[in-house]
């Protein structure tokens, strides 16, 4: 791995001097969304920054990033890292519980990479998950890390995409645009249809509309 690369990249290179190999970075996405899963993504790196250096460069944090642009980025981690994804759907988070179905979804996205690489440490944003290896949780974690940069959109794209599949079914909701969060359009669509399978019935805003249109 080559530490110039990217000023993204201290904990990284902490964390390689300090003798680990499989330096993993793992992000969720949509945990504020009133529809639709949560998504996680797990990026291994690869070793050498050199190869594909115009597209780690480029990293940051998905939420700074336009949508095209997170594709093509998305595209390229996808094809030069090693990746997994994983999402938890709404039914899950209401019976289980917003934190509890957060850190499981990001359990299950590095359970997928483990069964190509073995992971020996893991950078997380801003927590720590019920997992056997050594974790940082980095405040702002998608800003100041390669990793859980990369990840981040990843977690984002694949997210995105499946709320615009999903706006083919449900088109009323406008999530092909809000992608299931809670902005001025999507409120007025559930105020005047009431919600779907596809929303969180455990939150405020869901259950206030549901509650008026008796489901």
């Amino acid at each position: 791995m080559n530490p110039e690369s990217s000023d993204l990249l201290e904990y990284e290179r902490a964390l390689a001097l300090a003798g680990y190999r499989h330096i993993v970075g793992l992000d969720e996405v949509g945990r504020g969304a009133l529809a639709g899963p949560i998504a996680a993504a797990v990026v291994a790196l690869p070793r050498d920054l050199r190869l594909a250096a115009d597209l780690w460069s480029n990293i940051q944090d998905s939420k700074t990033i336009l949508p095209a642009r997170r594709e093509f980025l998305s595209d390229g981690i996808l094809q030069h890292a090693t990746c997994d994804v994983a999402m938890i759907d709404a039914a899950t988070i209401d019976a289980i519980g917003l934190a509890a179905a957060n850190r499981m979804v990001m359990e299950l996205a590095l359970r997928k990479l483990s069964n190509r690489i073995q992971p020996d440490c893991l950078l997380i944003d801003a927590m720590t998950i019920d997992d056997g290896l050594p974790q940082f949780g980095i405040i702002d974690g998608d800003a100041r890390s390669l990793s859980i940069a990369a990840a981040s959109i990843v977690a984002k794209v694949h997210r995105d995409a499946w709320m615009v599949e999903l706006s083919n079914y449900w088109p009323h909701y406008g999530w092909e645009r809000n992608k299931g969060y809670g902005v001025a359009t999507h409120l007025a669509a559930l105020s005047s249809v009431g919600p779907c399978v596809h929303h969180r019935a455990s939150f405020r805003q869901v259950a206030e509309c549901a509650a008026i249109h008796g489901d």
